[in-house]
């Protein structure tokens, strides 16, 4: 048999050139290693690649003792409370910020109370609270 009659060509010439350029472009806009890093696409270590999944075990074993012994020395809710870091409420938090407002306009109201019902400075030199050199009104 003679190799004469054999067709070389591929099956689809225009096909395999758009595919190879396609490749080609892809490449260009391929990102960089240390973005990809920067993504956490790739690991960002030195270590072996056979070594890396443990590695990763590790650190992540490490971050959940270190977030354990911070829970485990974390203060209880009454001395948050007795420190003034935490409000003193049982109020679901959706509703403290209404209710330091309502305390504080609680507060308002009260003082103003107590000073609508005061008694005047001649009322207190009357019944000798204080001197007469020491009304704030008198004209010096």
């Amino acid at each position: 048999m003679t190799d004469a009659n054999i067709d070389e060509t591929p099956i689809s010439p225009t096909r395999s050139l758009e595919r190879r350029d396609s490749l080609e472009k892809h490449l260009q806009h391929r990102p960089d290693v240390q973005d990809l890093k920067n993504r956490h696409i790739l690991l960002d270590t030195n270590t072996a690649p056979a070594l890396q999944a443990k590695a990763l075990e590790l650190e992540r074993q490490r971050a959940t003792d270190n977030l354990k012994k911070g829970l485990q020395h974390r203060p209880e809710r009454e001395e948050l409370v007795e420190r003034n870091i935490l409000p003193d409420s049982n109020a679901a938090p959706a509703l403290q910020g209404h209710q330091r407002e309502l305390e504080k306009n609680m507060r308002a109201d009260s003082l103003e109370k107590g000073l609508q019902h005061r008694p005047s400075p001649e009322e207190l030199v009357k019944k000798g609270i204080l001197d007469a050199e020491e009304n704030p009104l008198k004209e010096a």
